[in-house]
């Protein structure tokens, strides 16, 4: 089995999860492939990954579980900087997002944003501004598969409801990664969720619809 790897700090506590709880034999036979959302997506879609967090975009009518990657509210790595529209080319997603949104920038995504939201100023929060307008949690990715879907259900069924620490060590490698204290890299987390329920899956539709919308126009 092969399973896309998106090496963003968002992921950091699944990745924790699925090494130290998953059972040893589906260790023994699950393959990393990784690279960026936007790869991740096209590589699900030609089947050459079984399973992954695909962009929400990606991920209608697909296999998916309810885990995903959910902002409450902020999320600090999904920004607009104003000025003239620049897609990110490791998203789809969030340029649709900002679309929907009408904020027209830069957009900039994963830790390269995190790294700048604790750096910069006049930089747009596009979650925050989602859950403003629609008052819903929005969601970015969601977990998908094409194969082998009982091993990877049993695997993550757990992965939502446990409280995953993450070894001081490996905190320290992303913190240095990204120009950040521990403290930050914590506070960050702490805006991530994983569970899509009803709240959330409202949310998804939502951006289904407006998303149409956006690319009729």
């Amino acid at each position: 089995m092969i399973f896309g790897k998106i090496d963003y700090i968002n992921l950091l506590p699944f990745y924790i999860f699925v090494k130290k709880y998953a059972n040893t034999r589906f260790n023994q036979i699950l393959h990393y492939k990784k690279s960026y959302p936007a790869k991740i997506n096209y590589l699900f879609e030609k089947r050459k990954i079984n399973a992954a967090f695909i962009s929400s975009i990606k991920s209608k009518n697909k296999d998916c579980f309810d885990l995903g990657i959910v902002a409450k509210d902020e999320v600090m790595s999904v920004l607009v900087k104003k000025g003239k529209t620049k897609k990110d080319f490791e998203s789809e997603t969030s340029n649709v997002l900002a679309k929907i949104l009408g904020i027209e920038g830069e957009v900039i995504i994963g830790d390269k944003a995190l790294k700048r939201y604790f750096k910069e100023k006049d930089l747009i929060d596009l979650a925050k501004v989602w859950n403003d307008k629609y008052k819903l949690p929005f969601v970015f990715a969601r977990f998908c598969v094409n194969k082998n879907q009982k091993y990877f259900k049993s695997v993550i069924k757990g992965f939502k409801y446990k409280n995953i620490k993450i070894p001081s060590y490996i905190l320290k490698k992303y913190a240095t990664r990204v120009e950040l204290s521990n403290k930050k890299i914590l506070k960050y987390l702490e805006k991530i969720s994983y569970d899509i329920s009803y709240k959330e899956k409202r949310s998804i539709n939502k951006f289904f619809k407006l998303a149409k919308i956006v690319k009729i126009r």
